[in-house]
């Protein structure tokens, strides 16, 4: 029986009876490679299946291009969305594919990547290899070319403009990966019809910023409005616009060019009884200050939305528990919305302990308005402010911060040890060491177990995190303590987080209405 040393989420046959019945909900959780062609697949590709020793599967499709695979044209397996399946471990592993899944092979290279996780390049390439089946850079090679494919697809961006905008170092390597990927080049790569035009929705703004309209990929059933809902409760003044009469929501992003944003088109999501396909795409419009800032702005939104999420893997994780059934099939498809930045997140949440959302929208708000870094003169996204300075707010002392922001004391001189631990390397990012950062972040004082779970729930990005001393979450289970609030829910691992958005959707959903009214 043919069989793989890869880790696969199940045995090789339940992976064979899977893609034989076409089973969509493991599309994106393992790849099927077939010997005799050459091609790797879905599991729901609609071609007839190869016999089991024609068959080879893997757990990510860059170990299917690594092991000589391209991808099937029938089925388009580089279009499935993401998955969040490494964010549920801590190991070095699911933090390096995180890592990697946010840019920062292309960022820091390979070399970079294994200092920042304290590892030679050597260990960090053999961990991926017996694990993933591929490299770090083939790791990263694939995610660029899938993001070339969509923009070839989505937009009339030239070929060499779609090349750097993917993250690619030369026109070279982008036709030779691309090649590697689907087996022709990028210019027999057709576009689809509708594909927006540079010079209408996908052109020059002012200062000749880069403007890009794209369908993100999501797996349906997909809760637009309850994602704007928690998107509009959360708005802060400087950095989020909530138009309720065009029923969209824009927001600042934090990108290495500077300040781009985004404009979501609720409108056109359609509503989760009529996502009638397995993939749906929400509407974005990017705004950016360069080209390169492309990749970097399309993975913060689709943390913010939470667009990698496998809602029927969680539906089916969460369903059997009687608390919260009723609650998972009256939302399908609620998602978990992400912080686009850690230290934003971490410093706006600290300011909102203890009050309520309006009061800490306002507080947040004035935090951006003395804190946001200036955007350069020239080719600027003016419209938002920039990002916020944790250097700058560590060298205030509380006494200042204080009288700045109008809060107390106490709050200050927290917001002050937060700051300057952010400013000296505390990682928030969804590639940390989750235990070592909520450590370091328990050592400050004035930060509770609330707070840091609530960060990790958001920044760090742990869809177990679990912030059991909520009043809201305590009154939605019918409990009095943390202590009962953890019982009830240790059951629900490794999905808490998500148990709690089911928890809060109520409350969110009547906050983000009178925000939007």
């Amino acid at each position: 029986m043919p069989s793989t040393s890869l880790p696969l989420p199940l045995s090789f046959d339940a992976c064979y009876r899977a893609a034989s019945g076409r089973d969509e909900r493991w599309d994106g959780r393992f790849y099927l490679g077939v010997t005799s062609t050459g091609i790797y697949c879905r599991p729901s590709c609609p071609a007839r299946k190869p016999k089991p020793e024609n068959c080879r599967f893997f757990p990510t499709a860059a170990a299917c291009v690594a092991a000589g695979f391209r991808a099937c044209k029938r089925c388009r397996p580089d279009a499935l969305p993401g998955s969040r399946d490494w964010d549920h471990r801590g190991d070095l592993v699911a933090r390096a594919v995180r890592r990697i899944r946010d840019g920062a092979v292309d960022e820091l290279g390979v070399a970079g990547l294994a200092r920042d996780l304290a590892v030679s390049e050597r260990h960090l390439r053999r961990i991926l290899l017996d694990e993933i089946g591929a490299t770090p850079l083939q790791l990263a090679r694939t995610r660029r070319a899938h993001a070339a494919r969509t923009l070839i697809e989505q937009t009339t961006l030239p070929l060499t403009d779609v090349a750097f905008a993917s993250g690619f170092g030369s026109i070279r390597q982008f036709g030779e990966t691309m090649r590697e990927e689907f087996g022709v080049a990028p210019s027999a790569l057709g576009r689809r019809e509708g594909a927006s035009d540079p010079a209408t929705d996908g052109g020059p703004v002012a200062a000749d910023l880069p403007r890009i309209a794209l369908r993100l990929q999501t797996r349906a059933p997909f809760d637009g409005v309850a994602t704007r809902a928690f998107l509009s409760a959360h708005a802060i003044p400087g950095r989020d616009e909530i138009d309720a009469v065009a029923f969209t929501t824009a927001h600042a992003l934090d990108v290495p060019g500077g300040t781009a944003s985004v404009k979501i088109a609720w409108a056109e999501v359609p509503d989760v009884s009529e996502q009638l396909s397995p993939t749906l795409g929400v509407p974005v419009v990017l705004t950016l200050p360069s080209l390169a800032d492309t990749m970097p702005a399309i993975q913060v939104v689709r943390r913010m939305l939470d667009l990698d999420a496998d809602p029927h893997q969680i539906a089916a994780a969460l369903s059997p528990h009687p608390l919260l059934a009723p609650l998972v099939a009256a939302r399908p498809g609620l998602r978990l919305p992400g912080a686009r930045d850690p230290h934003e997140f971490a410093l706006a949440t600290v300011l909102g302990q203890q009050v309520t959302l309006a009061g800490a929208r306002t507080l947040q708000g004035r935090l951006v308005a003395a804190f946001a870094d200036a955007p350069p003169d020239s080719g600027a996204n003016q419209r938002f402010a920039g990002r916020i300075s944790a250097a700058r707010i560590a060298a205030e002392t509380p006494e200042s911060l204080r009288a700045t922001l109008r809060i107390t004391g106490a709050r200050a001189a927290t917001l002050t040890l937060l700051a300057a631990a952010l400013a000296e390397g505390l990682d928030l990012s969804p590639g940390a060491d989750r235990e070592r950062a909520r450590a370091e972040l328990l050592d400050l004082r004035g930060i509770g177990p609330w707070t840091v779970e609530l960060i990790a729930m958001r920044a760090l990005g742990d869809p177990d995190a679990y912030p059991s001393g909520d009043l809201i979450l305590r009154r939605s289970l019918g409990v009095d303590s943390p202590r009962e609030a953890d019982h009830i829910a240790e059951p629900w691992r490794p999905y808490r987080g998500y148990a709690t958005q089911f928890l809060w959707a109520d409350f969110l959903a009547d906050a983000g209405t009178k925000e939007s009214a």
